[in-house]
């Protein structure tokens, strides 16, 4: 039988024999069906799914603790046992340490669906126990997640309203991209993408006259059909060079003091600043080009054609992930405040254009329906991207948004979808702080990195075999998500589990409410249902949409324009900030203190820069083969795979005067690890500059956890917050070297599962 399914990076088709699933091909209904789907069936067997519940013999026979956490074998157990075990070890850390000593994490893309999101599961049934600690923030947009309620508003509210792709189209005539305007990454879309329609938006907007600008180490980081111009400054100088626009803009006139007047506060601060006037250096051209490398008059000319033009300034996400990342982002509202063109039909600013796939899509009346996580009565968090530094330095204090917050002494982590060996950075640390708390308990398809430095290993179902039903996170179309096969192995959805030990803790059905999953589905939806009608909106029955294609959620104005309501009446649509205005200057901000983010944008040299030991700047970006880490072991993934390990690539220049050769095994190598790559000599990339991707399986050496034998960045880069404000991720950016691997290729791991034991001894 041929049936649909929805996933995070579109809509799948696929004819399933009710084991495993054959012939897939993208949605008919998809202008532009990317290849990561393909991914999907060559993993759900693969010999790396976990078949049934794991135990670490270590924990086993020790009881719980860390020492031997990652290298130990597991012992496969029945069900039963490992409920009965993990139910005790729940019972022992809460009446021991109290919610305070749990950690809920699973940070991740765990499903496409919404009644089976790992992360909503989870954090309902530990706050069913009592609570735990949780993160706030996230490692996409941490950072300026946090800025920017300060300066312009949420980075939600003005991503689900950036002004629309087809706005763009009849009205932009200067579209200047800083980081990119990714491909890859607009083949993905938290929740799910259904239609990806940005290649055929960006398309029509060229043919129509808009002239594209990518500001990017990397050349081919665009849609082909933009027909980008490129501008490659230093990595990590961009602050700098949009410093020098402002200058120029001001210097000649250029900026719209009238505009600035009435809808943004503080500008005579920043101005003053730019000019040189409060620190004696003018931020002038000439001065970014020594720091940017980018010729003055092309800077001076690019000022004068975005005050000529309808201009439109992207930051994409991952400016903002690297040393004080908050600087480009409010530099990029600045700009386009200086213009005067926000709240413009095809002009102003956003943040995430070719980011993510619902990025520029108009904005629903609702989100769907979702599984309520109740209410978390523990008062202890961390910013996301802190996960290392609490395991380690459980007492101690951190400044955080205008906070001070102290880590809890977590005593079990709990992970249910996602991957910290991937998103977190510095993963030799990581696996030293997973050494801390007493236990780990992880569900998990796969044996991923966390999985194997996990005590307690639960298999869990992927999406393609439970019933669900899931849209995007700004996508209109809303599916229903049937199983497609059976589970593989002894596989059980997260909520069996739960509801397993929901009856083991006597929780008196607090979780799971007497319902199945089904009845869940049509409760949900029915509730939904009947909020929409409340509102003029309707939709078909559960049994209507169950036995359908699809339904699509209205929008409230395909036309949207971001901040046009508060460009027309600025009284009565005060921006969410603490002066209602545009916040150039940030008397909040200000007052917090912090050296390395004051009250307006600024030039911070990055903590890896010049003058130091490893001499090429390393980009680690989101791949092109897969979402993140998710199904590294899938088709797709593995094809684009040089010598079975991650590529990297590097420019002609550099690879001549090391001797390298394409298709070369390279280590690339500083202080705080090593990971082996397959090399590709291009000129799509910046002189100085290696890029590899993140997301491939953490493959550490027996001896040696910091070398990668499978390139894993994260062993390069560095745990460090991107300032006070944020304590957001640095994780794009690096200082390493790169050399030819003369040795033999040590083997790769992450496709089989770790050593399994049949007894406890």
């Amino acid at each position: 039988m041929r049936s649909s399914h929805l996933t995070h990076f579109g809509v799948l088709e696929a004819e399933s024999n009710g084991k495993s699933l054959s012939a897939v091909t993208g949605w008919h209904g998809d202008p532009d069906p990317r290849q990561i789907i393909h991914n999907v069936a060559s993993s759900q067997h693969h010999p790396a799914r976990i078949r049934r519940p794991a135990v670490r013999q270590g924990w086993l026979q020790r009881g719980p603790g860390g020492t031997g956490r990652g290298d130990e074998p597991f012992v496969e157990v029945t069900w039963n046992e490992a409920l009965d075990l993990l139910s005790t070890e729940l019972r022992r850390v809460y009446d021991t340490h109290g919610s305070s000593g749990v950690y809920g994490g699973s940070y991740g893309w765990s499903s496409a669906g919404r009644f089976h999101h790992g992360q909503s599961q989870l954090h309902r049934f530990l706050n069913c126990l009592g609570g735990y600690v949780s993160a706030v923030g996230d490692y996409s947009y941490g950072t300026s997640g946090a800025l920017l309620p300060h300066v312009i508003g949420s980075v939600n509210e003005i991503m689900a309203d950036a002004t629309t792709w087809s706005v763009i189209r009849e009205h932009t005539e200067l579209f200047i991209s800083f980081g990119g305007l990714s491909e890859k990454n607009s083949a993905v879309g938290p929740g799910g993408i259904a239609r990806h329609a940005t290649r055929s938006e960006i398309e029509r907007a060229r043919e129509a006259g808009c002239h594209f600008v990518d500001i990017t180490p990397i050349r081919d980081d665009a849609f082909a059909e933009a027909d980008t111009e490129w501008i490659a400054p230093r990595p990590g100088s961009d602050a700098a060079l949009m410093l020098a626009l402002a200058h120029k803009l001001d210097a000649e006139g250029l900026a719209d003091l009238e505009f600035l007047e009435t809808y943004a506060v503080g500008y005579d601060r920043f101005i003053a600043y730019v000019r040189g006037t409060s620190d004696g250096q003018p931020k002038s051209p000439e001065w970014a080009s020594k720091i940017t490398e980018i010729p003055t008059d092309a800077i001076v000319a690019l000022a004068r054609r975005m005050a000529e033009s309808r201009t439109m300034i992207n930051v994409s996400w991952s400016m903002q992930r690297q040393d004080h990342g908050e600087q480009p982002v409010w530099l990029g509202v600045t700009l386009a405040a200086m213009l005067g063109q926000i709240g413009l039909p095809g002009g102003g600013f956003q943040h995430g254009y070719g980011s993510s796939g619902d990025v520029g899509l108009a904005r629903r009346v609702t989100s769907p329906p979702r599984l309520p996580q109740g209410t978390n009565p523990e008062r202890s968090y961390i910013p996301v991207a802190r996960i290392a530094d609490m395991l380690l330095n459980p007492g101690a204090v951190i400044p955080f948004n205008g906070r001070e917050l102290t880590f809890p002494h977590v005593d079990l982590v709990y992970w249910v979808g996602g991957n910290p060996f991937h998103h977190h950075q510095d993963l030799t640390k990581l696996r030293r702080a997973f050494q801390r708390p007493s236990t780990i308990v992880v569900h998990e398809q796969f044996w991923t990195s966390t999985a194997r430095n996990a005590d307690i290993v639960l298999p869990a179902t992927m999406t393609i075999e439970r019933d669900d039903f899931g849209a995007g996170r700004n996508d209109p179309l809303f599916f229903p998500m049937p199983a497609l096969t059976e589970p593989a192995g002894e596989a059980r959805d997260d909520y069996a589990i739960f509801g397993a030990l929901e009856e083991r803790l006597g929780l008196n059905q607090a979780f799971t409410e007497g319902r199945t999953v089904q009845q869940w589905l049509e409760h949900l939806y029915s509730e939904w249902r009947e909020r929409l009608a409340t509102r003029g909106h309707t939709v078909p029955s559960f049994e209507e949409f169950w036995d359908g294609d699809y339904i699509e959620i209205p929008v409230l104005d395909p036309g949207q324009v971001l901040h046009a309501d508060y460009r027309n009446d600025p009284v009565n649509h005060r921006l969410r900030t603490p002066s209602g205005r545009i916040e150039i200057y940030s008397e909040k901000i200000d007052s917090f203190g912090y050296e390395d983010c004051p009250g307006h944008p600024v030039w911070l040299e990055p903590r890896e820069w010049r003058d130091q030991p490893y001499p090429l700047h390393l980009i680690s970006n989101q791949p092109k083969t897969r979402l993140h880490s998710q199904l590294d072991i899938g088709t797709t993934s593995k094809r684009g795979k040089l010598h079975r390990r991650e590529p990297a690539r590097m420019n002609p220049v550099d690879a001549a005067a090391r001797k390298l050769q394409n298709g070369d095994v390279v280590r690339i190598r500083n202080d705080r690890g090593s990971c082996l790559a397959g090399l590709i000599i291009t000129d799509a990339i910046r002189p100085g500059v290696v890029q590899i991707a993140t997301g491939a399986w953490y493959d550490p050496d027996p001896s040696d956890p910091s070398f990668c034998r499978h390139g894993n960045p994260n062993v390069l880069t560095a745990d460090r917050p991107s300032s006070s404000l944020s304590q957001g991720t640095t994780a794009q950016h690096a200082l390493v070297e790169v050399e030819r691997w003369e040795r033999p290729h040590p083997p790769i791991t992450v496709d089989k599962p770790p050593k399994l034991v049949d007894n406890r001894a």
